[in-house]
């Protein structure tokens, strides 16, 4: 008999399916502890849900490939998303989850038919689909995804040791407070290598001796080479932010502000002045209230302003991940 489309997935498994799927969310578990799940496509369990789907969203898009061992379409459609997953290197993860061994996860993501592909950005669900779709229009849909996680400002982890830099870029303290670039970060040896280290060492010195144009000429050399390097990328948006605000008169431009709440230029320099001064989460809400009060052109002004004061931070900086948060909810 055919299964009615709202019949409950978890009614029609048999006691064998479920010790099965015990088993395999039991060898996820595992593996997910090994490996850090530190790879483009990952098995995803109730326990590890938060930290590898609802974290990692907010600085990476991660798509959630909803599956179950008996679902024949779910076979046609894994092994797609996988091989695109691998071909993203690292634009987006691939969450894996099996249904019958997670089954408060598929209640909580309100699962009634599979396969179920659903796309998380900055820790809420953006977009998705039903059923197994052709190769090309799982292209197309994940170009919108992209599409949606450009204007939140997500972008891949790019460039050697991601993690090791962003962990020393946490550990470099706050942006607008000394206009430093972080530590040193870990790069692969060799020539190539050298040569990133030395442009950051060479930037660094630029910026405590207030030489904006030399750091942003070495911040650029190591984006050749790496783009979307976080570092560097770091470095130059603090090198922007100064040559902002150092062009500002700040009176007028807290005046002009409090004058025209609606426009979205006045306001940006004002949340540059508070970025500046150390006032982040000001800097962040004030772009985020501009963008609740205006639409068109000056709502895109203000996101596009937020979206560059993110690049000053460390991918998972949490002030970062809490503005982004909130501006996803108030553009989609």
């Amino acid at each position: 008999m055919k299964q009615p489309r709202d019949f409950s997935l978890h009614g029609a498994i048999d006691l064998g399916a479920r010790q099965a799927a015990a088993q395999r969310r039991q060898r996820a578990a595992e593996q997910g502890s090994a490996t850090g799940q530190a790879g483009t496509v990952i098995e995803v369990t109730e326990e590890t849900f938060n930290t590898d789907v609802v974290a990692r969203s907010r600085s990476v898009p991660v798509i959630l490939d909803l599956w179950a061992e008996w679902c024949g379409p779910c076979k046609q459609l894994s092994p797609v998303l996988e091989k695109l997953a691998e071909e993203a290197n690292g634009a987006w993860i691939l969450a894996k989850v099996d249904v019958d061994a997670n089954p408060q996860l598929s209640a909580a993501l309100q699962v009634q038919s599979i396969p179920m592909v659903v796309a998380v950005l900055a820790g809420q669900i953006a977009d998705g689909f039903l059923g197994a779709l052709p190769e090309a229009q799982v292209r197309e849909w994940l170009g919108q995804v992209m599409g949606v996680a450009a204007q939140l400002g997500l972008q891949p982890q790019a460039g050697p040791a991601a993690d090791e830099q962003d962990a020393s870029a946490q550990a470099a303290g706050q942006p607008g407070q000394g206009g430093q670039p972080p530590d040193m970060p870990a790069y692969p040896d060799g020539a190539v290598g050298a040569q990133a280290r030395s442009a950051l060492a060479a930037a660094q010195a630029a910026m405590e001796r207030g030489d904006l144009d030399a750091a942003a000429a070495e911040f650029e050399r190591v984006l050749a080479t790496y783009p979307g390097d976080p570092v560097a990328t770091m470095g130059l948006g603090q090198v922007g932010l100064i040559r902002r605000v150092e062009s500002y008169d700040q009176a007028k431009a807290r005046l002009d502000a409090e004058q025209r709440p609606d426009d979205a230029e006045a306001q940006a320099r004002v949340a540059d002045i508070e970025m500046a001064s150390g006032k982040i989460e000001a800097s962040f809400e004030r772009l985020l209230n501009t963008i609740r009060r205006t639409s068109g052109d000056e709502r895109d002004i203000a996101r596009r302003h937020l979206v560059g004061l993110f690049a000053i931070f460390p991918p998972r900086d949490p002030r970062v991940a809490k503005a982004r948060a909130t501006l996803s909810s108030l553009l989609f």
